[in-house]
């Protein structure tokens, strides 16, 4: 089996890792961080905004049934990427747009993506691209959050309405 990944940043990782949980192809999703200055950040570290870490995901796809580029179109899709350093109430650079690339051939994918979309938006993609660190993955608390917690205020009021949303639009 012919695999990759993408590490994709689009606000709290539970709403990311939710949808791409939903994605045929996708053989697993892994919350974290990444694009900071500490070493094994915490969630609380994190969340306080002072780290540079960005909420992600690390996505491990099949090639066969997936592309790169299909997956960034599916990014696109499920968050405002013309909110700098904010996703609905989120707020903070831990909450930032951004796709981590691993080499130059992703860097053109993505630039190529951001230049296909931009007019499709009112306001200009503010996704930054940026080189990829070390990702660290997150508690395991936070694995799986919306399967797990489907009626805490946050899965049931912000994922559950965009997990939905998604599903609607690939029928």
């Amino acid at each position: 089996m012919s695999k990759d990944y993408a590490i994709l940043a689009g606000g709290c990782f539970w709403c990311t890792e939710a949808i791409f949980e939903n994605v045929d192809g996708v053989i697993s999703v892994y919350p974290g961080y990444i694009g900071g200055k500490n070493e094994n950040p915490s969630y609380e570290e994190v969340c306080r905004g002072n780290t540079g870490h960005a909420e992600a995901v690390k996505i491990e796809f099949e090639l066969i049934k997936i592309s790169y580029e299909k997956i960034l179109d599916i990014f696109f899709k499920t968050h405002d990427p013309t909110t700098l350093n904010r996703q609905g109430n989120d707020i903070g650079t831990q909450y930032r747009s951004a796709i981590f690339y691993s080499d130059e051939k992703k860097f053109e994918i993505a630039t190529k993506k951001i230049n296909e979309l931009q007019d499709d938006y009112v306001g200009k993609i503010v996704t930054s691209l940026e080189k990829e660190t070390k990702f660290y993955i997150a508690e395991e608390y936070h694995h799986k959050y919306f399967s797990k917690n489907p009626y805490h205020a946050y899965c049931f009021s912000v994922i559950k309405p965009k997990v939905e949303n998604f599903k609607s639009s690939q029928k």
